[in-house]
C-alpha cells in the first residue's frame, strides 16, 4: 500500500525514557511539533538539562541505572500518572528491550519503537542471520547454530578458512568478539569471547564467521509504518572506530556506486520487511573493500547515535517520523520522493584520554565553547558549562554534526568546526579527532 495522506491524528504528550543529549534531541522535535515532553531523571541528573528543557520532570531513583532509568515499572508508571499516550526510549538503557516494549503495550502506552517480536527477531545475532538468508539478504558464511561444542566449533572454523571472527550471539560494541588468525589459536580466542560474553550478556553461545580483511561498516537508515509502507533513507559508514565503537561516521558513504548503494537500500529494506518491522531502524552490513559484496551484520531497532547525518543529507527529521509513525500516520515520503543531497560528518566528542587507551573520564566542565550552530551544522548535546561529566553513564559530551556540498567540501567544514570546539575541565578525544 503507498498512502500519501498522513493522518491528522498526533500524539498529544510523551514521555523520554533516557538524558543526555538523546532526550533533549527528542524534546527539540516534540516542542517543535507541540508536542508536550516529560522528563525522568535519577538522583545524579536533577540539575541535568533535559530536566530542564521538559515541561514535566520526575526522580525515579538512585544514579544507578538498574535503580532508575532501567527500571520499566517506575517509567511507566509517570507515564500513567502524566497522561504520557507515549515513551519514547531513545538509545541505550531500555531501547532495545522487548520486555519493555510488551509492558507499555499491555500498560496501554506507546512503545514509541518497533514491535516487540521484531526486536527479539534481531536481538540474537544467529536468529536473525537465519531470516536474512531466508529473505535474500546477504550473510557472511559462518556457523549460526545451537551447537556450541568446541571441537565442533573448530571444524566449522576449519571449513569456513582462517582468518575467522568468533562473536557473541548477544554482543554489541565488541564484546565476546575476537579474530583468529590460525587454527592453534582457536580454543584460546573461543574461550576468552566466551568468557566476555557472558560477563557482559549472560549468554556465552557465539557464532563463527569468515573474517573479511579489507572490512568497511556501511549501515543504512531504514522506516517502516503500520501501513505497509518501508523505506530507506541513504546509507551511512562508520567505518572510523576506537574499540569496535564508532567515534566518527558520514553519509552517504563515500565511493560506491548508485547500483551498490540502490541494491543496499532494497536489502535493508528486505530485512526490515522479513521481521515485520515499524519505526526508525538501522541495517548494519560489512562491505568487503576488495570484492565490492556487503554482507548483513546486524539490525539495531532503534533510533542511531548517528542518524544526524542522515537527516542532513535527506532534509528529514527522523524523530519528527517516529512521533508520526508512532500516530498511526503514514511515511512523511516514499521512496521516490526521498533525495540525497551533499555529504555529511558527525563526530563524537568524549570525555575520554585517547593517550590511555580512551580511557572514559569524568568531572566538571569548567569552560565550553562549541561552533556556532547554522542550518549546516549542529552541536547535539546534553551539558552545559558547568554541568559534570557523571561516572554513572556513557561519557559522551556532545555530537558535532556538520554538512557540506560534498564530502571534501563537508571534511573541511568538519575540521574547522572541531578546531573551534573548546572544552577545559577534564580529558576529551578533541586533538584525537
Amino acid at each position: 500500500m503507498l498512502a500519501r495522506q498522513m493522518s491528522s491524528r498526533q500524539l498529544g504528550k510523551i514521555l523520554i525514557a533516557n538524558r543526555g543529549e538523546i532526550a533533549c534531541r527528542i524534546m527539540r522535535t516534540a516542542k517543535r511539533l507541540g508536542v508536550r515532553t516529560v522528563a525522568v531523571y535519577s538522583d545524579a541528573d536533577a540539575n541535568s538539562l533535559h530536566v530542564k528543557m521538559a515541561d514535566e520532570a520526575f526522580n525515579i531513583g538512585p544514579a544507578a541505572s538498574s535503580e532508575s532509568y532501567l527500571r520499566m515499572d517506575k517509567i511507566v508508571d509517570v507515564a500513567l500518572k502524566t497522561g504520557a499516550e507515549g515513551i519514547h526510549p531513545g538509545y541505550g538503557f531500555l531501547s532495545e528491550n522487548a520486555e519493555f516494549a510488551d509492558y507499555c503495550k499491555d500498560k496501554k502506552v506507546i512503545f514509541i519503537g518497533p514491535p516487540a517480536d521484531a526486536i527479539r527477531s534481531m536481538g540474537s545475532k544467529s536468529a536473525s542471520k537465519n531470516i536474512m538468508s531466508a529473505s535474500n539478504v546477504p550473510i557472511i558464511d559462518g556457523y549460526h547454530g545451537e551447537n556450541q561444542n568446541d571441537a565442533f566449533l573448530l571444524s566449522e572454523a576449519e571449513r569456513i578458512g582462517f582468518p575467522v571472527l568468533i562473536k557473541a550471539v548477544k554482543g554489541g560494541g565488541g564484546k565476546g568478539m575476537r579474530i583468529v588468525q590460525s587454527k592453534d589459536k582457536f580454543y584460546e580466542m573461543l574461550e576468552s569471547s566466551r568468557r566476555e560474553a557472558l560477563k557482559s550478556f549472560g549468554d556465552d553461545t557465539v557464532l563463527v564467521e569468515k573474517y573479511v580483511q579489507l572490512p568497511r561498516h556501511v549501515e543504512v537508515q531504514v522506516f517502516a509504518d503500520t501501513h505497509g509502507n518501508t523505506v530507506y533513507l541513504s546509507e551511512r559508514d562508520c567505518s572510523v572506530q576506537r574499540r569496535h565503537q564508532k567515534v566518527l561516521e558520514e553519509a552517504p558513504a563515500p565511493g560506491l556506486s548508485e547500483e551498490v548503494r540502490r541494491e543496499l537500500g532494497m536489502a535493508a529494506v528486505r530485512a526490515a520487511q522479513a521481521v515485520g518491522y515499524v519505526g526508525a531502524g538501522t541495517v548494519e552490513f560489512i562491505f568487503d573493500s576488495a570484492t565490492n559484496k556487503f554482507y548483513f551484520m546486524e539490525m539495531n531497532t532503534r533510533l542511531q547515535v548517528e542518524h544526524p547525518v542522515t537527516e542532513m543529507v535527506t532534509g528529514t527529521d527522523l524523530v519528527e517520523w517516529q512521533l508520526r509513525v508512532a500516530a498511526g500516520q503514514t511515511l512523511p515520503l516514499m521512496q521516490d520522493q526521498i533525495r540525497v543531497r551533499g555529504h555529511a560528518f558527525e563526530a563524537r566528542i568524549y570525555a575520554e584520554n585517547p593517550e590511555r587507551n580512551f580511557l572514559p573520564g569524568s568531572g566538571p566542565l569548567k569552560f565550553v565553547r562549541s561552533p556556532e550552530a547554522s542550518p549546516t551544522l549542529r552541536v547535539e548535546t546534553g551539558v552545559r558549562q558547568g554541568d559534570a561529566v557523571s561516572v554513572h553513564y556513557d561519557p559522551m559530551i556532545a555530537k558535532l554534526v556538520v554538512w557540506g556540498e560534498d564530502r571534501d567540501d563537508a571534511l573541511a567544514r568538519t575540521r574547522t568546526a572541531l578546531r573551534e570546539y573548546k572544552i577545559a575541565g577534564l580529558h576529551t578525544n578533541l586533538q584525537f579527532l
